[in-house]
C-alpha cells in the first residue's frame, strides 16, 4: 500500500458468504484508514484474516463507506496507538498530533513513521485513537501549543515591495540596513 496524499478514514461492514447452514452469519465492521476505498477493503479482509477463518473468497463486503468529520475547523490534539513491524521485530507505540483532523493527524503519522523509522505503510497497524484534551497530553511537542496564552510571534519580517506598495527605500540600493525587528 502507498500513501499519496491525505488518509481517508472507511467503515467496512463485511459477512461471511451465506450458506444453507447459514443463512444470516454474523457481520464485522471495522475501521480503516486508506488513501482509497479499494485499499481499505483490502485491509479489512486482511485483518479480519488474522481473527476469523475468514477471506475474501469466502465472505462478501456489505458496505463500504467514508466518514467525515464534522468540525474540522479547529485544531485538536488526537493520540494514536500502533503497532509497527521493523527490521529487528514488532513495535507497540503510541504518538501525539496537532490537527484539524483524525485523517490528518493519520496523514502526519505514516509521514513521521517513514521519516524517523524508516517504517513502511503496509508494515504500520492502527489500534486506537482519540481526541485528547490539554490535561492529557504526554508529550512535550504538543503540552507547549496547549496553553492558554500560547503566541505565535513574527519576529524579524523583511518589508519588500508589494503591488501598489512602497518598499523601506525608493532606491534599489541603499546605505543603511533594514529595521527587521517591529516588536
Amino acid at each position: 500500500m502507498t500513501v499519496a496524499g491525505k488518509m481517508r478514514q472507511y467503515q467496512v461492514v463485511g459477512r461471511k458468504a451465506a450458506t444453507e447452514d447459514h443463512p444470516n452469519p454474523e457481520a464485522y465492521r471495522m475501521i480503516i484508514f486508506a488513501p482509497c476505498p479499494v485499499i481499505a477493503r483490502s485491509k479489512f479482509w486482511y485483518y479480519l484474516h488474522q481473527f476469523r477463518k475468514m477471506k475474501k473468497t469466502t465472505g462478501e463486503i456489505l458496505d463500504c463507506v467514508e466518514l467525515v468529520e464534522k468540525n474540522s475547523r479547529t485544531v485538536k490534539n488526537y493520540g494514536i496507538w500502533l503497532r509497527y513491524q521493523s527490521r529487528s521485530g514488532t513495535h507497540n507505540m503510541y504518538r501525539e498530533f496537532r490537527d484539524l483532523t483524525l485523517t490528518g493527524a493519520v496523514s502526519q503519522l505514516y509521514d513521521e513513521m517513514a521519516g524517523r523509522h524508516r517504517t513502511r505503510p503496509r508494515s504500520i497497524q492502527i489500534i486506537r485513537t482519540a481526541p485528547l484534551k490539554a490535561s492529557e497530553l504526554k508529550r512535550t511537542n504538543g503540552m507547549q501549543f496547549a496553553k492558554a496564552n500560547v503566541k505565535f510571534p513574527l519576529s524579524h519580517r523583511v518589508a519588500s515591495a508589494k503591488r501598489n506598495q512602497k518598499a523601506l527605500s525608493d532606491r534599489t540600493f541603499t546605505t543603511v540596513r533594514p529595521t527587521t525587528f517591529f516588536g
